[in-house]
């Protein structure tokens, strides 16, 4: 458990900020930047990360940056532009030594959304779906006689917390590299908190409910955490699966909603 706390305030750590040495040659062809879905507040990466070199991605605005592992696995990736509109700076960097990179390439673009809720319904990196995964399949089966918003979240949550377990073996031997796969956690039905708050905006997202990935500090939990904010009836509201998930195999009650002044979100995706 403490190596999974150490893990994430490490993925924090690295969201926030990474030593950047300018490179000659940093801008060039945008070939690697895909702006095709801007208009959803999204960003497509195409680039073949070398192997065995750590690669990342930084996303910065008004100095505010989220950075992100860039893997050789998936040369072709999402990420949200989730600080609103206007002129964001999106770089490609490698590992030069210990924890310093340099640039290979840059590109500003500006961004203009009429919908700022509208990238919390995208497929992103650590929000990854898509219609054919068998938890978004899911998902559709568990909406499908919901009217409302509300009716889709509580469906959504009362499988989840129901059949997801809390995996403490990963929470143990979890990489500061880890990403997770709904689909893994759907079908093992267990995870850590990243992936309970990545499964739950998933099928969220898919049946058009706005869902963010929240990470930061509760007090419900000792260390880090990640869970999740839902837009119902216009407001978004607080929802914690994993601590719920607990609660009820202890046979406490939960409530859908949490009390939002019992978190503090550092970084949204």
């Amino acid at each position: 458990m403490k190596k999974f706390y150490f893990i994430l305030l490490i993925l924090f750590t690295l969201a926030t900020s990474v030593p950047v040495i300018p490179a000659a040659a940093a801008s060039g062809s945008s070939e690697w930047l895909d702006t095709s879905n801007l208009s959803q507040g999204v960003v497509g990466i195409q680039y073949n990360a070398p192997q065995g070199k750590r690669t990342k991605l930084m996303i910065t605005k008004n100095g505010s940056s989220y950075t992100y592992n860039l893997f050789a696995s998936e040369p072709n990736e999402s990420f949200p532009l989730q600080l609103g509109s206007g002129s964001y700076k999106v770089s490609i960097l490698e590992n030069t030594s210990g924890n310093k990179y340099k640039i290979i390439y840059s590109d500003s673009i500006d961004l203009s959304v009429s919908d700022p809720n509208a990238v919390y319904l995208s497929s992103v990196q650590n929000v990854k779906w898509s219609p054919s995964d068998k938890a978004i399949q899911k998902a559709k089966q568990l909406t499908q006689n919901a009217n409302t918003d509300k009716e889709k979240v509580t469906a959504i949550y009362n499988y989840i917390v129901s059949n997801v377990k809390y995996d403490y073996a990963l929470a143990a031997n979890v990489s500061t590299d880890y990403v997770p796969d709904i689909d893994r956690t759907l079908t093992s039905k267990k995870g850590i908190c990243y992936d309970y708050a990545s499964l739950f905006a998933a099928m969220l997202r898919s049946v058009n409910v706005p869902a963010k990935l929240v990470m930061g500090e509760s007090s419900y939990v000792s260390q880090y955490h990640a869970w999740n904010e839902v837009l119902i009836d216009g407001q978004w509201v607080t929802i914690d699966t994993t601590v719920d998930a607990g609660l009820g195999k202890s046979n406490k009650s939960v409530s859908l909603i949490k009390n939002a002044s019992k978190y503090t979100g550092v970084k949204y995706y």
